[in-house]
């Protein structure tokens, strides 16, 4: 029996024993299969729904239980295929933004509803927020004492435990240069700015715009001294960066007047087509491109944005035409994507537009949330269609969750 879970008032979780699990994809409630399951991963985190509660089969019919649903987290490098079943009481909150997943109990182990689409030795935990990581920043602000990016960093590091952040004191792989406080989209999920009726950003944005010569000098400072080295504009804690063109461009030819080595990144919603072409031309080697739908009406449901799906079309057109290596941060919900009208959508997408690489990304949202706002539809294939039919029509797209070094230290 794939068993389901249960957690008390004070968060402690339990299995129901002779209650079968229940999951959910989109608005479905559906049982499980063995085949649907993988086992807890190692640094996969578990917490309880507040004002959801547990549910369950038992002989043939769905009960509630006494306790709160419980959800698993997964690292990247996982990719959910059911959502969480639970009950949702009246005057219940927005979840805070994760990415709920459902998970069992299953051969007396813990198992999630989930299957693994990448590794990427890089991004283990275990390398991050080590204790020299302090250690570490005082030697990079004594090397950089003017640069406010780096005080700006060291506090994502240690408060909100940033990867990319971390990695410019370690002096490697991908560092983040946050640049824009502002956007030019208002997305559902956005986990730098929400409003105050919402729920908490799981981080707070940067609040100003660095120089060209702080953006210049902490890219030199990287790409000369980190493995592999990569410095990505358009982080968890700031805006769109292509509004913030004309110093990144700048910060840019800088940086490649003075170091050839490394690879120069953009994480962006490719909507300000001017802006993306600028960045472009003062010598980005990557972008990846933030993306949910390639339809134009349910994409603007979550980005809110001031721009067209086919802008982004059009970035992501003269961003291939120059040989930029181009790759898609597709925000992922079970029931959605794989709806076959999406499915349709995105073949056409393609299609027109060669990428090089599909990075699947678990949307952080409230289930409910988001089908409200997105639309609802009993109609779906499944997690594991969606990307086995992305698959067989375009075998050359690389599908995985991480960036990937492309280009050569010199």
């Amino acid at each position: 029996m794939i068993t389901a879970l249960f957690a008390d008032s004070r968060g402690e979780i339990f299995d129901a024993p002779g209650i079968e699990a229940l999951a959910r994809i989109g608005d479905r409630i559906v049982k499980l299969s063995p085949e649907d399951l993988i086992p807890l991963p190692e640094t996969a985190d578990l917490m309880y729904l507040p004002n959801r509660r547990a549910i369950g089969l038992k002989n043939g019919k769905q009960i509630e239980l006494k306790g709160r649903a419980v959800s698993a987290i997964l690292p990247v490098g996982f990719t959910r295929t059911h959502l969480p079943a639970f009950k949702r009481e009246k005057n219940s909150e927005m979840l805070p933004l994760f990415g709920y997943t459902s998970v069992v109990l299953y051969r007396d182990e813990l198992h999630v509803a989930a299957i693994r689409t990448d590794e990427n030795r890089k991004w283990n935990p275990d390398f991050y927020n080590t204790r020299s990581l302090r250690k570490l920043i005082s030697r990079v602000k004594k090397d950089l004492p003017k640069n406010r990016l780096i005080d700006h960093l060291a506090n994502c590091s240690l408060e909100w435990h940033c990867l990319t952040a971390q990695n410019i004191f370690y002096r490697r792989w991908e560092c983040g240069i946050p640049t824009s406080p502002k956007c030019n989209a208002n997305c559902l999920g956005c986990i730098s700015l929400q409003p105050a009726e919402c729920c908490p950003s799981p981080q707070s944005r940067i609040e100003f715009k660095p120089t060209p010569e702080e953006i210049a000098e902490l890219g030199i400072y990287h790409l000369s001294t980190a493995e592999d080295g990569i410095v990505s504009f358009g982080q968890g804690c700031e805006g769109e960066p292509s509004i913030a063109f004309k110093n990144i461009s700048a910060g840019i030819k800088k940086i490649r007047e003075s170091t050839s080595r490394g690879q120069i990144n953009m994480n962006s919603n490719a909507g300000f087509t001017l802006g993306v072409q600028k960045i472009i031309d003062a010598g980005l080697d990557s972008i990846r491109v933030s993306i949910i739908s390639a339809n134009d009406s349910t994409y603007q449901k979550y980005y809110r944005s001031n721009y067209s799906l086919a802008n982004v079309k059009d970035s992501i057109r003269y961003a291939l035409d120059h040989g930029v290596y181009v790759s898609l941060n597709l925000l992922h919900f079970p029931g959605f994507n794989d709806r076959p009208e999406e499915i349709d959508a995105w073949l056409k997408f393609l299609e027109e537009l060669p990428i090089q690489m599909i990075q699947i990304r678990n949307l952080n949202l409230d289930p409910d949330v988001f089908l409200e706002t997105i639309g609802h539809s009993e109609k779906f294939l499944g997690t594991k269609k969606f990307i086995e039919t992305l698959q067989k029509n375009f075998p050359k797209i690389q599908l995985g969750n991480f960036s990937h070094f492309t280009r050569n230290s010199i």
